[in-house]
C-alpha cells in the first residue's frame, strides 16, 4: 500500500512539475509577444511620423508649383498682350493706308510711330538676340528717315518684321547668342522655348537661364543645382535631335 501510495505521490510531483515549467514557457512567451508588440508599435509610430512629414513636404510643394503655374500664366498673358498690341499698331496703320490716298511724307511719321512701339518691346521684352532684333528695325528707320525705301515697301518690311516677332513665340529651337553672363559678354548656346524660357550653355559646360527681374529687366544667371544642369543638357540634346515633343522637366525662371 505505501508502495501503491509513493507512485501516486510521484505521479503529483510530476504533474506539479510540468505545470510550473509550463507556467515559465508561458510566461516568457507573453513576455515575449509583449517585447514584439512594442517594437511594432514603435515601428508603426515611426512611419507614421514619416508619412504625416511627407505629406506637409507634398501640401508644401503643390502650393509652390501652383504659385509658379500662375506666374508663368502671367508671363505668357503679358507676351501675348504684348504681340496683340504689336499687330493692333500694324493693322491699324495698314488699314488707314488703305482708307486714304496718302502721300509718302504724311505716311512716314505714322509708320516711324509704330517703329518706335516696336523697338520698345523688343529693348524691354524677350531677351533673344535682342541687338539683332533692334538692328532690323533702326535699318529700317534710317532708311525711312533718309528717303533710301519708298514709304509703301516701308510698311511691308515693317509687317514682315512683326511677323517674325510673331513667329519667335511660336518656335523652339537651338540658337548661339552672345550674353552678358557675371560682367561678362559670354558667347552661350541658346534653348529658346517661345518667348517664355530661354535657356542656355556655356563652353565650359555651365547651364542657366533668362530671368525676369521685379523692375521688369531681364538676366542671365547660372543655376547651381546639378539636377537642374542636367535637365538643361537632357532638353539641349533633344532639341539638337529634333525632339521637340514630349515631357521635360526645366528650371523655373519664375521661382522666387
Amino acid at each position: 500500500m505505501l508502495k501503491h501510495f509513493w507512485k501516486k505521490t510521484q505521479a503529483c510531483v510530476v504533474v506539479l512539475m510540468l505545470m510550473f515549467y509550463a507556467s515559465v514557457a508561458m510566461a516568457s512567451s507573453v513576455d515575449n509577444l509583449a517585447k514584439a508588440l512594442a517594437k511594432i508599435r514603435g515601428e508603426v509610430e515611426t512611419l507614421q511620423t514619416q508619412l504625416d512629414t511627407e505629406k506637409e513636404k507634398h501640401g508644401s510643394k503643390i502650393v509652390t508649383l501652383n504659385s509658379q503655374l500662375a506666374d508663368l500664366s502671367v508671363e505668357e498673358r503679358r507676351q501675348k498682350l504684348s504681340i496683340e498690341k504689336l499687330e493692333h499698331s500694324i493693322a491699324k496703320m495698314t488699314e488707314h493706308t488703305k482708307k486714304t490716298e496718302q502721300s509718302g511724307e504724311n505716311l512716314k511719321p505714322v509708320l516711324l510711330t509704330v517703329l518706335n512701339d516696336y523697338k520698345s518691346h523688343v529693348q524691354s521684352g524677350f531677351p533673344f538676340k535682342t541687338q539683332d532684333r533692334i538692328k532690323a528695325i533702326q535699318d529700317l528707320e534710317n532708311n525711312l528717315t533718309n528717303q533710301l525705301i519708298d514709304p509703301n515697301k516701308a510698311v511691308s518690311h515693317a509687317w514682315s518684321l512683326i511677323e517674325d516677332e510673331i513667329r519667335l513665340s511660336k518656335e523652339n529651337g537651338i540658337y548661339q547668342q552672345t550674353i552678358a553672363l557675371d560682367g561678362e559678354n559670354v558667347l552661350v548656346d541658346i534653348a529658346k522655348l517661345g518667348t517664355v524660357f530661354l535657356l542656355f550653355q556655356t563652353r565650359d559646360n555651365r547651364g542657366g537661364m533668362a530671368k525676369r527681374l521685379a523692375s521688369g529687366e531681364w538676366k542671365f544667371e547660372t543655376v547651381d543645382s546639378t539636377d537642374e544642369v542636367e535637365r538643361i543638357r537632357v532638353l539641349f540634346d533633344s532639341l539638337k535631335k529634333q525632339i521637340r515633343q514630349g515631357y521635360f522637366e526645366i528650371p523655373n525662371p519664375l521661382r522666387k
